[in-house]
């Protein structure tokens, strides 16, 4: 996967958690996850791209290993929805299965970028 196509499957995750935010029942816990969500979900497209703007190896390694810690914790947040039976449809489980993968990508990204210091 090249540089734009994860642009582009960033902001479109990004748009999804958006969607599944927008959803959610207005109750104490689904407010508090959502608004953890919607911070994580959306800030992994921005600092991404932050990433690809480095000035630097070091400051490229240093931002994408913030782009791999809010994918995990979005996935975290989507775990909570899910096992809280807040929202458990196929929508959210899809969104968890890409942050997921999300993760894994950020994660091998920083690893090739240490490697290659």
């Amino acid at each position: 996967m090249n540089k734009e196509e994860l642009k582009t499957r960033t902001k479109k995750f990004a748009l999804n958690i958006i969607k599944l935010v927008s959803s959610l029942p207005n109750s104490k816990d689904a407010n508090v996850i959502s608004y953890q969500l919607l911070k994580s979900g959306t800030s992994i497209g921005a600092n991404y791209r932050a990433a690809l703007r480095g000035r630097s190896h070091a400051e490229f390694r240093s931002k994408i290993g913030i782009v791999e810690e809010e994918s995990d914790e979005t996935a975290f947040w989507l775990e909570l929805l899910i096992d809280s039976n807040i929202s458990d449809s196929q929508f959210t489980n899809e969104l968890f299965n890409e942050s997921i993968e999300l993760t894994a990508i950020f994660t091998a990204t920083g690893k090739t970028a240490k490697m290659n210091q």
